[in-house]
């Protein structure tokens, strides 16, 4: 077969496409954990003590909120009573999310041994095509979850920064938050399948809308009241479940490429 008559390789969906795929695994994921009585022991630890964290982070950037309000909210005199109102809430709303994304982070570095057993244990049960995670031992686990933690303490108070530019800045910050958001959440898996922290920012970058889907999706959720309470151990085995399903992907195009380059040509 001539090199014009193979067949092309099938096109990936288009990005909103991808981008849906991705945040559909938000709520897969919480279906999964109620679906996986199994799971509950390792779920319960986490789910309250990220709620704990999270809603005190709401708390302590709430007494805050009218002295930012005071240094960085555009005034009346300047923009108007309606811009000003607009821009007052705004601002308070990005310092309250802030502080809850914070405590969050928090939450995650603490349960972050039950958490990856969480992961570990959704990897067995989903199972799939994949053959075992190599992995790199877990001291080298432990430095990757520990640099992804920084870079999410990092991450947050940036999307604050960012979400200040006027206009364009709130939708930015989102879509930075969102990703912060992802590239947190699929630590785990991404470590035990050997990737360092460039590795994984290439990762995301190949799978950018998927990522991103998962990450905005995430982020609202752990927005919603009452629905936040249980969001931290669902958005970790939606984020196993997104890794398995990619990887399976990664290795099925491998395969294929392999494939068509041993043909004749």
């Amino acid at each position: 077969m001539t090199a014009a008559a193979r067949p092309p390789a099938p096109a990936r969906p288009g990005f909103l496409r991808r981008v849906a795929a991705g945040a559909w695994h938000v709520p897969a994921g919480f279906v999964f954990l109620l679906r996986h009585p199994s799971l509950w022991p390792l779920a319960a630890l986490p789910a309250a003590l990220t709620a704990v964290l999270l809603v005190a982070g709401l708390v302590l950037t709430w007494y805050f909120v009218p002295r930012i309000e005071d240094a960085l909210a555009p005034s009346a005199a300047r923009v108007g009573d309606l811009l000003a109102l607009v821009g007052s809430v705004a601002l308070g709303l990005m310092t309250l999310a802030t502080g809850a994304l914070l405590g969050f982070a928090l939450g995650l570095a603490l349960a972050g041994p039950v958490l990856d057993r969480l992961s570990e244990r959704t990897e067995r049960l989903v199972g799939g095509n994949l053959p075992p995670a190599p992995g790199r031992g877990l001291r080298f686990e432990a430095v990757q979850s520990l640099q992804t933690a920084l870079f999410f303490a990092v991450a947050v108070p940036l999307a604050f920064l960012i979400g200040l530019v006027p206009i364009a800045g709130p939708p930015l910050a989102t879509a930075w938050g969102g990703f912060a958001v992802g590239f947190q959440l699929t630590d785990g898996p991404l470590a035990r399948h050997g990737m360092a922290f460039k590795e994984k920012l290439e990762w995301h970058r190949r799978w950018r809308p998927e990522s991103l889907g998962f990450g905005l999706v995430g982020l609202l959720a752990l927005l919603v009241p009452l629905a936040n309470f249980l969001m931290a151990p669902a958005l970790v085995v939606g984020a196993t479940r997104l890794v398995l399903e990619l990887r399976g992907l990664e290795r099925e195009e491998a395969v294929r490429h392999h494939q068509e380059a041993a043909r004749p040509v």
